[in-house]
């Protein structure tokens, strides 16, 4: 069977081999970024400390006395971002927790290892430089100013860590930025207006090829490279008909893909998955969802009994569901110029967005005539927006939580 490559130039095929390369290979760059950072400012630190003390320009002070200033501010730096960073961290992901023990914002802001990194520069600098003026004399006045400056700097970044933390243990703050989130991931993953009338194209037949396993220890699915799939597919001639999704679980033995035609293909496919210990933004278009769902679902509980919280993540959720109610989400195909699906990957369609988004809340909004009146106002506003073919699944959780209002708050049960 001939090769027909997908066409580079091809703006659909060009959109997603940027993007799917993009979104794979994000989290592991960020590692790298914050390691190297905290390498260049050590480095930088060793080098400047070491340069320093040969510094002839400008007035000079008493080597002894900014010695002992240079090891007091290095150590002092150093202990106080040691400290800062204990509390926080025990602070904010004890406050996170109280809204679901998978909100994990905050250790990924930049802020976080960029402070730290500037503090490691710091205090390298600081050392160096008392160890380098050895037995001189005197030393150029420049170099305690630099300590004073950088320990300044280093002290505002802190500050900002800090007002950041505090920013993320609000429940406001922390709906926002899921929201954000889920809104740049929608607006790069969901590019196509949604056309009524047309249909989901099929999965490929699953009746041949070679069925590919996961073999490695229980891991979470947090991105597939479809860039590199691509590039196998146009080599080998092959079509990848993933049955898992970016989010999903991986335990020994799950069926990850089937591969046509049939081989040995593990090892091949295996370097275009990224896996990690928890669900990220990156390829998971139903974790914005999962979130929200979690914190109002938590807010619902008998434990903690606020449906005011609840009513504010149904905000979030029903602006979320509006956003992709006219979007085309059938974007899981990757065809090459002759129509051969080369590489599908699942991904939710309406029905599972919805169904993740408001059929545990509803089902917890019972006890509350606050909540299931919020969870009413969001199907009948969600109603008014969604293209009519799409309609069915919302109309049908809207008659449900109707029924269930008038039947449990016959009194209170009338929509303003």
């Amino acid at each position: 069977m001939p090769d027909h490559p997908p066409d580079p130039a091809h703006p659909w095929v060009r959109r997603w081999r940027w993007r799917w390369r993009t979104a794979s290979f994000r989290r592991p760059t960020r590692a790298m970024r914050r390691d190297l950072s905290q390498l260049v400012c050590a480095a930088a630190g060793l080098g400047l400390g070491l340069l320093g003390p040969l510094i002839t320009a400008g007035p000079r002070a008493d080597a002894g006395r900014v010695g002992g200033v240079l090891f007091t501010l290095g150590f002092g730096v150093i202990s106080l971002v040691s400290i800062i960073y204990s509390v926080l961290f025990l602070v904010v992901q004890f406050s996170a927790s109280a809204f679901t023990p998978r909100l994990s914002l905050f250790r990924q802001e930049p802020i976080v290892w960029r402070t730290f990194a500037l503090t490691i520069g710091v205090f390298v600098f600081c050392i160096t430089s008392g160890l380098a003026i050895g037995s001189r004399k005197t030393v150029s006045i420049l170099v305690p100013g630099a300590a004073m400056v950088l320990s300044l700097l280093a002290l505002g970044l802190m500050r900002t860590l800090q007002m950041k933390a505090f920013d993320s243990i609000q429940l406001g703050h922390a709906l926002t930025a899921i929201a954000a989130r889920a809104h740049r991931l929608y607006d790069t993953l969901y590019v196509r207006p949604y056309v009524p009338g047309t249909a989901a194209a099929p999965p490929p037949p699953e009746a041949t090829g070679t069925v590919v396993r996961w073999t490695g220890p229980s891991a979470v699915l947090q991105a597939v490279n479809v860039a590199a799939l691509l590039d196998l597919a146009r080599e080998r001639d092959l079509s990848v008909a993933f049955h898992v999704s970016p989010g999903t679980t991986l335990t020994e033995g799950t069926v990850i893909a089937r591969v046509t035609p049939g081989g040995a293909w593990e090892k091949a496919l295996r370097p275009a998955l990224v896996t990690g210990v928890e669900r990220t933004f990156d390829q998971d278009p139903e974790l914005p969802f999962r979130l929200l769902a979690d914190i109002a679902l938590r807010a619902l509980s008998p434990a903690v009994n606020d449906p005011a919280t609840a009513v504010e993540a149904l905000d979030r959720i029903e602006g979320l569901l509006v956003r992709l109610a006219d979007r085309d989400l059938d974007v899981g195909r990757f065809d090459d110029p002759a129509g051969r699906t080369r590489v599908s990957v699942p991904v939710p369609d309406w029905d599972r967005y919805v169904r993740t988004a408001v059929d545990d809340v509803a089902l917890a909004a019972t006890g509350s005539p606050m909540a299931l009146r919020r969870t009413r106002d969001l199907l009948h506003t969600l109603l008014e927006h969604t293209p009519e073919d799409r309609r069915a699944p919302v109309r049908e959780r809207l008659h449900q939580v109707e029924r269930t209002g008038g039947r449990t708050y016959p009194l209170v049960w009338t929509r303003p």
